[in-house]
């Protein structure tokens, strides 16, 4: 099977080294040259700057890794010529040419599965389970928190060029740490409503927002709020859901899955796996992506399912700039 890697910074290098980790050696490279990282790892790999020779190759397999602004200039005809893609997070910056979107892949007939790989922690995995087990109960409200301190993101490169930082490639906290905006619908539900604050008030002099405080509610009647930001120091991401019957406490930073059950004493510790770490997700995502390619799973996360997020965290900057909450069909 051939793979097309459009896009080599930070998690275009993480696929890569995951496809080589799982033995594939059939790898196009698809690039601008823009990424900061050094090309040793990436030397003797087939090279192509324009991306209809690219396509030309004929890959089964194409991973739009590139800047979020960017991913539909690749996807699009990718999709078109029936490669099966891992679009990663967001699916783009905006909903302009989305239906083309839609419209390649019905064409091309392959598959997208959309890169939110904390679909993949075992411990929301985890979470989820105890939930469809109502453990809980009945889930009331939540809240999520994922928040770092932007120039420690990628250290090896000035943080004012990358495209988390950068309006014109689809930067800004919302939009780059989304993350919380899909593992909300996929715990909890459909999400309804959305209202947002947001602010620029760091010390980086950024053109974008660096904080977001989103209050959300759910088709099923759960309220509950998503705090993002590019300022904390130590960096932190825990969800906590409160339930009729206890609450589920996830901590990622921490490691751990915690549970309180009402009628008990304390809380109950359910660790990640003995030497879990943080790339298992993206080897789990990619071993996922795979068996999509051939047919044997769908997309636990796919296209309408990107979208769908990219409508939240597009009304949650809508709501930020205009002061009104926003009520998704």
């Amino acid at each position: 099977m051939k793979f097309l890697i459009a896009g080599l910074g930070s998690i275009g290098r993480r696929h890569f080294r995951n496809l080589i980790a799982l033995g594939e050696k059939d790898i196009l490279l698809y690039r601008t040259y823009q990424s900061t990282l050094p090309d040793d790892e990436v030397a003797g790999f087939p090279v192509e700057t324009d991306l209809g020779a690219a396509l030309a190759q004929r890959p089964d397999a194409v991973i739009v890794s590139n800047p979020t602004a960017l991913h539909l200039k690749v996807a699009v005809p990718s999709a078109r010529q029936g490669c099966h893609l891992l679009l990663e997070k967001p699916v783009a910056e905006s909903m302009e040419c989305m239906t083309d979107l839609f419209e390649a892949v019905e064409e091309g007939g392959g598959e997208i599965l959309v890169g939110y790989q904390f679909r993949f922690h075992p411990g929301l995995i985890h979470a989820k389970m105890l939930l469809s087990e109502s453990a809980i109960g009945r889930p009331i409200s939540f809240r999520a928190v994922y928040a770092e301190y932007l120039p420690g993101m990628h250290p090896w490169e000035d943080y004012r060029r990358s495209y988390s930082a950068r309006c014109d490639l689809g930067g800004g906290v919302i939009l780059t740490l989304c993350h919380p905006l899909d593992y909300v619908r996929w715990l909890l539900g459909e999400i309804e409503g959305v209202w947002a604050f947001t602010s620029e008030l760091n010390q980086f002099n950024l053109p974008v927002e660096d904080s977001a405080e989103i209050g959300i509610r759910l088709a099923n009647g759960v309220i509950g709020s998503v705090h993002l930001d590019y300022n904390r120091r130590p960096p932190s991401h825990h969800l906590e859901i409160t339930g009729t019957d206890g609450t589920i406490d996830w901590d990622a930073t921490r490691g751990d899955l915690q549970i309180y059950r009402a009628g008990k004493a304390d809380w109950e510790s359910l660790p990640n796996p003995p030497g879990f770490e943080h790339n298992e997700m993206f080897l789990a995502e990619m071993r996922h992506f795979i068996a999509v390619t051939q047919r044997t799973s769908t997309p636990v996360c796919n296209l309408a399912d990107g979208v769908r997020v990219l409508q939240v965290a597009l009304a949650a900057k809508s709501s930020a700039m205009n002061g009104k909450v926003y009520f998704l069909e």
